[in-house]
């Protein structure tokens, strides 16, 4: 008996260290600009495959484990994906596929579908370890080529093949490109059995297999970004219209933004890319692009103040009419890279203002631009972005409050604004009596009467939404507070459609912001729509509902005290900006009024009101021509059928096709230097 114990025994450790023999871990370090900012560690066994992910930024942490088993073909028979959101939320997701009927459900969706095994299903927030495991899936599949779940279809291509070295150790590494699951591809460097080796594809994120020195990133984000130009390249070269000869547009509506105004039976002359006639009378120009625009709606392009820019939302933008971005915070390397491409005409995209980003060191500090430990390291960081075109410094919730009144006249006097977050334990006015000429987010405005607030947590979002709604904007305190803006010329750039966002999300309900669009836009983006960023407690429910509403009025009471407002976004280029100026309008700002903070009062602010901003003779062609009169209906901005850069023309309905988005309205044909229509490309 005692020798039976002794071989179970002997047995069981014998299968326990096979096991562990048989196991494989792979880690991996994520990088910011500035560091390590968390880890993940893959651990495969047999058909078995595990993963943790933790991974911290800002007041943001991700935690998230999860755990697969494998099918034929590497397609997964069972999924269990469990953590927390960056916001805090739950989240969770659970995938079966047994006897032909595959089935999810979790925090935000669930569905059913009968099923062969060749159907990857696709988590709503899969960790490096599943975006790897399609990859293989992709690889084994007959054309690289797999029908996804919930919906769609993703390919896989090769896009290039390096070795790389390091003392003894020498891998070959392959960068795919996986369309199919976003508007672009995702593009990442895996080995040779399609495990991921490296990617910078993830928000400012890179990533790296753990044990390879970090200096291999920058040659391979290099292949990377020559991957991704290229792809956008092939866009631009087939979806711009450029226009050799003038461009005359006939028998068009124009809005004048200054006025309010329609101006009716119009036409437009556009010559090297500028205006030089506006009549009443037909213009006779032989051999022109010509556009009947009668029944149709001109005006100026228009502008998201509130963008962090990658070189794939220039298209988003145009096709939505946005042409002008401030950049508001960005690796510098990226918002150059980005500029260039636009400005070449290489890539579609418009003219970009950029803003330097400085924050404080901490631990909860925002490493995006430059992070400072002392005051004139901030100095010498805001010297650094104004030797460098940079037209306005934006600071960020760890900055010292005692620093900003001399940061403030050190940008002043580089010819700089100052604006952004208002830093931890201070107030919003005792921000602008320090030289803030700017205040980002809406929150701040209502943080202003809570006290001494940590802004470098979530409580930026959760008092606002536990208590904003208690703030009674008809007081003589908030009318004192707004009259002071408007006095001093501070401008709020309010980004309410994201905190709309925030204070509304609920587990499983799609963003109410974006219902006009959702049904659009491809199958993993709208998914990306459904959900809660922040834990909001059932109790509180009812608190963020009513101060969502509260966020309107503040809008409202803005605009009555004639405080000078920028429309921006701070989320789904192009989309959130017309969403944004819909918002504007719910809350009572007449249209006229609400345009202006998308065209006359972006360009005021950055100092380009005398090429922009306005339809008129000598500014430049930034111009969109709608289908409705947005002075009468907010929503026509959303009807843009035509949009033009200077001599280049863009359809927004090839836009839209270009990345798999259902166009909203079919767009207005015109002849291409005087030759037949262009209808379809």
């Amino acid at each position: 008996m005692k020798f039976l114990n002794f071989a179970v025994v002997l047995t069981s450790a014998l299968l326990l260290w096979a096991s562990k023999l048989s196991a494989e871990t792979i880690e991996y370090v994520f990088y910011d600009p500035e560091g390590v900012a968390g880890h993940e560690v893959i651990t495969r066994e047999d058909n078995r495959v595990s993963g943790t992910l933790e991974l911290g930024w800002n007041n943001r942490r991700i935690k998230m484990t999860e755990e697969f088993e494998l099918g034929p073909k590497g397609i997964p028979t069972f999924i269990h994906i469990k953590g927390i959101s960056p916001g805090g939320a739950p989240v969770e997701e659970t995938f079966t596929l047994a006897d032909g009927l595959a089935e999810w459900k979790g925090s935000d969706e669930r569905g059913s579908a009968k099923s062969s095994a060749s159907r990857f299903f696709v988590p709503k927030n899969p960790t490096i370890a599943m975006k790897a495991q399609l990859a293989k899936a992709l690889l084994a599949s007959p054309g690289h080529t797999l029908k996804l779940l919930p919906q769609g279809q993703a390919q896989l291509e090769q896009l290039d093949k390096r070795t790389v070295k390091q003392g003894d150790m020498e891998k070959t590494i392959y960068l795919y490109g996986v369309s199919g699951l976003d508007f672009t591809p995702f593009l990442a460097w895996y080995d040779e059995e399609g495990d991921l080796f490296a990617s910078h594809d993830i928000a400012f994120f890179a990533i790296l297999r753990k044990g390879w020195d970090k200096s291999h990133l920058q040659p391979l984000k290099e292949r990377e970004m020559q991957a991704g130009n290229e792809y956008l390249q092939s866009l631009a070269s087939k979806h711009t219209h450029q226009s050799e000869t003038p461009i005359l547009i006939n028998n068009v509506n124009i809005v004048d933004v200054e006025q309010g105004e329609l101006l009716r039976d119009r036409h437009l002359l556009i010559e090297d890319g500028k205006i030089t006639r506006i009549s009443l009378q037909p213009i006779r120009f032989p051999g022109v692009t010509r556009i009947n625009a009668r029944g149709m709606t001109l005006m100026p392009g228009l502008w998201d103040m509130h963008g962090h820019m990658s070189p794939e939302h220039g298209l988003l933008n145009m096709a939505a009419g946005v042409i002008s971005v401030r950049d508001i915070g960005n690796a510098h390397e990226k918002i150059m890279r980005t500029e260039e491409l636009f400005d070449s005409g290489k890539v579609i995209g418009g003219p970009i203002y950029r803003a330097g980003f400085i924050d404080r060191d901490s631990e909860n500090a925002m490493r995006l631009g430059k992070t400072v430990k002392s005051l004139e390291e901030a100095k010498a960081a805001a010297d650094w972005y104004a030797d460098r075109g940079y037209m306005q410094i934006k600071t960020y919730s760890s900055m010292e409050p005692e620093w900003i009144a001399p940061l403030a006249e050190h940008v002043h006097k580089r010819g700089m604004r100052l604006s952004g977050h208002i830093p931890a334990f201070m107030t919003a006015e005792e921000a602008v009596d320090a030289g803030f000429d700017e205040i980002q987010h809406i929150n701040m405005l209502f943080l202003n009467f809570m006290g001494s607030i940590d802004t470098r947590k979530k409580l930026r979002f959760t008092e606002v939404g536990e208590h904003g709604h208690e703030i009674d904007l008809d007081s003589a305190e908030v009318a004192a507070f707004l009259d002071k803006l408007a006095e001093k010329g501070t401008v709020v750039d309010a980004t309410v459609t994201v905190f709309r966002s925030l204070l509304q999300g609920k587990a499983g309900q799609l963003d109410p912001e974006y219902q006009a669009v959702a049904d659009h836009l491809p199958v993993d983006a709208r998914r990306n729509l459904v959900g809660s960023w922040l834990n909001i407690e059932p109790e509180h429910r009812e608190n963020y509902n009513n101060s969502s509403a509260a966020l309107l009025n503040m809008l409202r009471k803005l605009h009555e005290h004639n405080v000078p407002m920028v429309a921006g976004t701070d989320g789904l280029p192009g989309f959130t900006l017309l969403r944004e100026l819909e918002l504007y309008a719910e809350a009572g700002i007449p249209n006229a009024d609400v345009l202006r903070t998308a065209t006359i009062e972006p360009a005021k602010v950055v100092g380009a009101l005398g090429e922009s901003g306005t339809v008129d003779v000598g500014k430049k062609a930034h111009l969109v021509l709608l289908d409705g009169n947005p002075l009468e209906d907010i929503t026509a901005l959303r009807r843009s059928v035509l949009v033009i850069e200077g001599q280049n023309l863009y359809r927004p309905d090839e836009l839209y096709q270009a990345v798999g988005i259902k166009p909203f309205i079919e767009s207005v044909p015109f002849r291409l230097n005087g030759s037949a229509d262009v209808a379809t490309n």
